[in-house]
């Protein structure tokens, strides 16, 4: 049984506050509320702490301080996690948001990130040069917690996911120490982190490689909900056979309000965001057959990759309220269509959505035990997710969430993408690492023998 904040010696707090650079909030400070605060307004946590990092030293005296006085602790990098995992009630959050810096070598195309920052500010910092390292589709989102569970977007098709183009770690393991891992040192480590979350240590500083994408060629293209199944299966057939440069994910959607036109708004659609890195001379040739499928609204064009990296952030600001499921899915067959046309028309909430990101071109080509990240071989990670900013909706949106997602279960491959995933419990977190699972556990028994990082899509020690 874990103790309390509450219950520690003040003594050993103060002791601990003063071998900080960064600082301390309790429950008492002016600030707890809103530092307490994560992307999800749905989770409403009550830490006993916060230490709020500002550099290595700080993140190994907190994980001391968590460890010799048997406290609960969680780890918040940007905080975007669907299931509030970046945080726990009674116990100590280590918040990484002050390890900030991204450092471009542009001799060998690698970026060295903090384990604080942002998708955002890592584009930020290299488009410059004409670079980007794969990650999602929300630029406001953690890049520790992303690439962790494997990080799946825009970029999936033509460069693999985030974890494929992880090249390094440093890290602070549950017994305090500091390692770097690679894939030559520490290299069971290493093989662990790049899919199986903050499960074995806290990562304090990513090393990617990057890739030569400036511009992009992108946007979204939507068509009468009533249109789902006919466009679903077009895009099956076609998504998978494209060239790797060009990627999109397939959704049912709401259109919630500008920018996109009025005749469009609090309409359903089947809509697909598209996003093409090749050669721009040839961009219309490769959108034709997109458009001779007539969608009702198309806008597509040339862009900045940062520009479609934050195409949806004004949409989605923190605090508003989430309820997401995820599954695998290998095919989406007849029945599974007719599921979402029933779903997607209707959608409770204008922000509510659901989304099919293709796992195929570079990222299907690792094998399933290369990484954790075990359903290489599954055609699409899907997500449904209930949105509002009204906490009186919420019990609508998970409704509807949970409904959409019992519908579709009995066509899926078993598991789910981990960062799509909410509290779920250890037959879903074994279902999602497949045969990776038992590696993955006794990896966990060395480095956390005393699951210390247990508050995340926990793997338990063998």
């Amino acid at each position: 049984m874990e103790n309390l904040i509450k219950d520690i010696d003040s003594s050993l707090v103060e002791n601990l506050t003063s071998q900080l650079r960064g600082k301390v909030v309790k429950p008492s400070d002016k600030d707890y509320d809103e530092t307490r605060k994560v992307f999800n307004g749905m989770i409403d946590k009550h830490p006993g702490m916060f230490v709020l990092c500002r550099d290595v030293a700080d993140v190994i005296a907190a994980v001391n301080f968590a460890r010799e006085n048997d406290l609960i602790v969680a780890i918040r990098g940007g905080g975007h996690n669907g299931g509030g995992l970046g945080l726990c009630d009674d116990g100590l959050v280590i918040d990484l948001s002050g390890i900030k810096f991204v450092r471009v070598d542009t001799s060998n195309n690698t970026v060295r990130v903090g384990g604080g920052n942002l998708w955002g500010e890592v584009d930020h910092a290299t488009h410059p040069f004409g670079l980007a390292v794969p990650a999602g589709i929300i630029s406001t989102t953690g890049v520790g917690g992303l690439t962790l569970g494997g990080g799946v977007g825009y970029l999936s098709r033509k460069y693999g996911l985030t974890i494929d183009n992880l090249l390094e770690a440093d890290m602070v393991l549950a017994d305090g120490s500091f390692v770097t891992v690679s894939a030559e040192q520490n290299k069971d480590l290493f093989w662990a982190i790049r899919g199986g979350g903050g499960n074995f240590g806290i990562v304090t500083s990513f090393k990617f490689q990057a890739h030569p994408v400036k511009t992009v060629f992108g946007g979204p293209t939507l068509w009468p909900i009533e249109k789902t199944e006919e466009i679903m299966d077009w895009y099956h057939k076609f998504i998978h056979k494209a060239e790797d440069d060009l990627n999109g994910f397939i959704a049912t959607l709401v259109i919630p309000g500008p920018p996109f036109p009025e005749n469009l708004h609090n309409k359903q659609f089947c809509g697909i965001v598209w996003c093409y890195t090749g050669d721009m001379n040839k961009a219309k040739e490769v959108f034709k057959p997109i458009l001779e499928m007539n969608p009702i609204f198309d806008h597509v064009g040339e862009m900045p990759y940062p520009a479609i990296q934050t195409l949806f952030d004004g949409l989605f600001p923190p605090g508003l309220q989430w309820y997401w499921r995820a599954d695998f899915f290998d095919e989406l067959g007849p029945e599974l269509r007719k599921q979402h046309l029933a779903f997607g028309s209707t959608i409770p909430t204008p922000l509510s959505q659901m989304h099919l990101y293709p796992i195929s071109g570079a990222a299907s080509r690792v094998g399933p035990e290369e990484t954790p990240w075990a359903y290489r071989d599954a055609k699409y990670a899907g997500v449904i997710v209930g949105v509002d900013p009204d906490p009186a909706n919420s019990d609508k949106i998970t409704h509807w969430c949970k409904d959409y997602w019992k519908a579709l279960h009995p066509y899926s491959a078993g598991g789910a993408y981990s960062n799509f995933m909410m509290d779920e419990g250890q037959e879903r977190v074994q279902a999602s690492y497949k045969h990776n699972y038992e590696r993955l556990s006794q990896i966990k028994k060395k480095y956390d023998p005393n699951n210390l990082f247990k508050i995340n899509q926990n793997i338990l020690p063998k």
